[in-house]
């Protein structure tokens, strides 16, 4: 049936939409292009038009860089305290125990042993998921404890960094792991032995000012969010105008902060060839 005004027609009948499961399609926030979820996830989750890199999660970044089966994993046990009795909105543990739940992972980071292309490596991975990949005393004892058997076992040490920066909940506990993974680098640099940082969207505050910028070779991922404190903070500071596009990851390397910018398509080939360069092969 339908009704008729004026010149034009108006059905009655209702069109029922067609049922379209959740996650099977993503918007693209470079370029607003509407992409199919499977194949972003065969493209590591690259934008197939604009290559913007989003998001990948710990699992997927270990199987990027790790050969099939090599990964072992270190210090899996280790879990955060709460040394301040933090209370807010939620209490410290509420929100340690609601992010366990969502990521199925302890903490921010996991640390372990791995193969590149053949290669004995130290393995390490921030999941910005959770907390932000707040740098509290876990993550700070988990990635000194990497550098540290590298050292030992003389193996090249690899770490994917993310973060917003230090955990607030734990306050000066949190600022302490700037100083004791930068100590645990420079024995690690004494030793005669490579540490690569990979530095992905975002790494900023005191895991950018720590041992995110104290490699050997300083790699990011195109377009990756780099900085201390946010653009408005330093504006407010320092009273001028800011360069567009100050704190990604091409600008930082054209002015020389950091030296390679790799897409994640090439990481782990490029990384490789590093380490067979600086080993002399």
């Amino acid at each position: 049936m339908a009704l008729r005004f004026g010149k034009k027609k108006y059905s009655s009948v209702q069109v029922r939409k067609r049922d379209v499961p959740d996650g099977l399609w993503e918007k693209c926030p470079g370029c607003g292009e509407i992409l199919y979820a499977k194949q972003l996830e065969e493209s590591l989750q690259v934008c197939s038009k604009c290559t913007h890199h989003f998001t990948l999660g710990r699992q997927k970044r270990i199987e990027m860089f790790a050969d099939e089966g090599s990964f072992v994993e270190w210090d899996a046990e280790l879990t955060s305290a709460d040394p301040l009795g933090f209370t807010g909105k939620d209490s410290y543990i509420a929100k340690l125990e609601a992010n366990q739940k969502k990521t199925g992972f302890k903490d921010a980071v996991t640390c372990g042993a791995a193969k590149l292309s053949g290669r004995d490596i130290g393995l390490g991975v921030m999941d910005f998921s959770f907390l932000g990949a707040s740098m509290g005393s876990v993550v700070g004892e988990k990635i000194t404890r990497l550098i540290e058997r590298c050292t030992a076992e003389k193996r090249p040490c690899i770490l994917v960094c993310a973060s917003g920066g230090a955990r607030m909940y734990e306050g000066l506990y949190s600022l302490m792991q700037m100083a004791k993974t930068s100590a645990a680098l420079a024995r690690h640099a004494k030793a005669g032995l490579p540490y690569i940082p990979v530095l992905t969207n975002p790494t900023m505050a005191g895991v950018m000012a720590s041992f995110a910028t104290l490699g050997d070779v300083i790699i990011a991922e195109p377009g990756a969010l780099i900085g201390f404190a946010g653009p408005r903070v330093i504006k407010e500071t320092t009273q001028q105008d800011l360069p567009e596009g100050f704190q990604r990851a091409e600008f930082l390397e054209k002015h020389g902060l950091i030296d390679m910018v790799i897409p994640r398509s090439q990481l782990k080939e490029r990384v490789a060839l590093i380490l067979d360069y600086m080993a002399g092969a």
